[in-house]
């Protein structure tokens, strides 16, 4: 099939393909007489692989790993295992600096009275952060 028909399949952009084949996620397409790119099952199915890596929020390096683990059919379940548990570590962190970002602008918000007056608290501490020194 060509890169629309794989595009459509798989649920990512021509040019998201063409990017992955690009940095090498993807191995090179065979091409047709006319030069175009051509997609085979097993292209697809790589690219669903790739797809729902990054879905679950693994970088391009991440998922580069797990192509390759999943790939060689004598790897041990434990190293994909572990950067699967390094990949919960970095969401738990980042779910954690999202948090505290929500909860002081949820602080802020409540702490300004939304009326005609000018004094705003948001402001205010937006205001803070700059020109300390």
């Amino acid at each position: 099939m060509n890169i629309g028909q794989a595009a459509k399949h798989s649920g990512l952009s021509a040019k998201m393909i063409r990017y992955y084949e690009s940095i090498g996620l993807l191995k090179p397409a065979s091409r047709s007489d006319s030069g175009y790119r051509l997609y085979n099952s097993d292209d697809l199915h790589t690219l669903a692989f790739i797809k729902r890596s990054r879905d679950l929020g693994f970088s391009l390096e991440e998922v580069g790993k797990l192509l390759t683990l999943w790939q060689d059919r004598q790897r041990a379940s434990a190293d994909v295992k572990a950067l699967a548990r390094q990949h919960i570590e970095a969401l738990n962190k980042k779910i954690a600096e999202l948090t505290s970002l929500r909860d002081t602008l949820h602080e802020l918000v409540e702490s300004c009275q939304g009326d005609h007056r000018p004094d705003c608290p948001i402001l205010k501490d937006l205001e803070s952060a700059c020109c300390v020194g």
